[in-house]
């Protein structure tokens, strides 16, 4: 039996696993964000609820774990930021405990149970408030050790024109402390600013691809910017990796029609041509956070046996 959690920065949402097949949730408790006894006080509620004593405790978090620290980087829940968190707990709870990327939990869970069964190699993809990834090959995640692989939305890699004809796209600061990230661009606030950028109109994502959706011209010229930016970053994810399906989960990945776009785009640049859709929505309904760490934690069991 596991114990998996999805650590959100104002919500646990808990859950006990005894099979890939066999995930329960719990109802959410609120997460004691700067006071680590308490949080601790938090996750034991849900581990006494489960019924007996589990074999791993796994973790989702918003953050990182350093490969070389082992110490979390959680911004946003100051009580676990800078931890060895994954010993800290276990010396708290005096049970096995893994910790993982909820981008990362995301890619292994709709590699195991969603849209990414049946590929050897997938990349997730979260397009939403912020743009990151996870890469799953031959069911292993290839961040088992945390790290920073997948993250592809950062780094300076925006371009610097995009659409037809070319709009100039100027290089708007990320949360990373670099320039003309593609999270910047093209997460949901990315979009918002390059409407405002080309239009000099403020509209919130959601509006955006709603009158775009109904024909609007200007929402038009907008996402062609969107989706000609984003493709090429997505092309060379898959050509560099050999990804032969990217689910997509976060906000945007509710607007089909943009996934489709942004589908047909990379596929036109990617080296190895696909006949089928490779940009997908992601399948898993159950919080995926939850999913990915239940099959981390089933994992970790069955390899200390």
């Amino acid at each position: 039996m596991i114990v998996c959690f999805d650590i959100g920065g104002t919500a646990i949402k808990g859950a006990i696993a005894t099979s890939p097949d066999d995930i329960r949730q719990f109802p959410r408790v609120p997460t004691p964000a700067d006071d680590f006894d308490a949080f601790v006080a938090a996750l034991r509620t849900v581990i006494d609820a489960a019924g007996g004593r589990p074999d791993c405790i796994a973790l989702s978090i918003a953050g990182i774990i350093d490969p070389d620290s082992r110490r979390a980087v959680v911004a946003n829940i100051p009580c676990i930021h800078g931890r060895p968190l994954a010993a800290d707990l276990a010396a708290a709870l005096g049970l096995p405990v893994v910790v993982a990327n909820d981008a990362d939990c995301f890619v292994l869970a709709e590699a195991g149970l969603g849209a990414g069964r049946g590929h050897r190699i997938v990349f997730g993809v979260i397009l939403g408030t912020g743009v990151g990834g996870g890469l799953v090959i031959d069911g292993r995640l290839i961040n088992s050790d945390g790290g920073f692989a997948g993250e592809w939305g950062h780094g300076p890699v925006a371009a610097t024109e995009a659409g037809n004809p070319p709009v100039h796209l100027p290089r708007f600061a990320c949360g990373c402390g670099q320039k003309g990230c593609i999270d910047a661009t093209c997460s949901a606030r990315g979009l918002e600013k390059l409407h405002y950028h080309i239009h000099g109109v403020s509209l919130t994502s959601e509006e955006i691809i709603g009158a775009w959706s109904k024909g609007d011209a200007a929402a038009a010229r907008t996402i062609d910017v969107y989706v000609d930016v984003i493709a090429s970053p997505l092309a060379l994810v898959v050509n560099v990796t050999g990804a032969t399906i990217l689910p997509v989960g976060g906000g945007l990945s509710n607007a089909r029609g943009l996934l489709s776009a942004i589908d047909e785009a990379v596929r036109g640049r990617t080296l190895r041509r696909f006949p089928q859709p490779i940009v997908v929505p992601a399948e898993c309904r159950m919080e995926p956070g939850l999913i990915g760490a239940a099959l981390l934690g089933l994992e970790a069991a069955a390899e200390a046996r």
